[in-house]
């Protein structure tokens, strides 16, 4: 397959392919019905079920108990019971990520823009759809300290998302650790994006950065932003170029 699969199909062609070489499996059946493959790893009997995006797995209402493995192309289900083991195939040809707008600023008087430009490795609040190698572009918010309106931290997700008690705020949200990409010496603006022909009429740009939205389609552009503003950061980015988005 000389491009990325665009369906369930396209996942099982695939998997074909990674089945006994990758996973050490024999296939002893592929069907219609639910699930869609058994398998043996050794003697241990793997019932597997094939979907685009894991999510779908939810969507169409399979029984978590009838099943061990979601084999995807993209894992998008951050909710995913701990007993069922996603297999993301575009992770095994070294591809796939997304790229989030996380916004930072004052709450109850205490100034998390700073606390997250101070560290390097933490806890945070994250998107609740964020997985594992996913990039996130801390906003500073017009509540934070200078600059303002801006993102200068970039960061990637490097434990699963849960949704748990929150260490900002009351209630629960969704954490996960984090570590530190690189820090923009020339930070990106909102009055940048707005300027920008690609960026402003992104969903983000006319939404005032509202939320946490993905941003991953807008990557490319974002990319050759930062890195013509800050050629420095070139090599830490480089594992996220545009490239490898599929």
């Amino acid at each position: 397959m000389d491009y990325a699969p665009d369906n369930e199909q396209g996942v099982v062609f695939l998997f074909s392919s990674l089945a006994r070489k990758r996973f050490g499996l024999r296939i002893e059946s592929i069907g219609a019905g639910f699930p869609d493959c058994i398998a043996y790893q050794g003697r241990q009997r793997i019932k597997i079920e094939f979907e685009f995006r894991s999510r779908n797995f939810l969507q169409h209402r399979h029984p978590v108990r009838g099943c061990n493995w979601i084999v995807c192309w993209e894992h998008n289900w951050p909710g995913v019971p701990k007993h069922l083991q996603v297999k993301e195939l575009r992770r095994e040809f070294g591809l796939g990520f997304n790229v989030w707008f996380q916004p930072v600023g004052i709450y109850d008087n205490e100034n998390y823009a700073d606390e997250l430009a101070a560290e390097s490795d933490l806890e945070w609040s994250v998107p609740s759809l964020a997985m594992v190698g996913d990039l996130l572009l801390y906003y500073r918010t017009a509540k934070s300290s200078e600059p303002k309106s801006c993102v200068q931290d970039i960061f990637r997700v490097t434990s699963p998302v849960e949704h748990k008690k929150a260490g900002w705020k009351r209630g629960l949200d969704y954490m996960a650790n984090i570590k530190r990409v690189c820090t923009l010496k020339a930070p990106l603006h909102l009055t940048d994006l707005r300027q920008n022909k690609v960026l402003c009429d992104a969903g983000f740009v006319r939404g005032q950065m509202q939320g946490r939205p993905r941003a991953t389609e807008y990557w490319p552009e974002l990319h050759h932003m930062i890195i013509s503003r800050n050629p420095s950061v070139k090599r830490e980015l480089r594992k996220y170029g545009p490239e490898r988005l599929t």
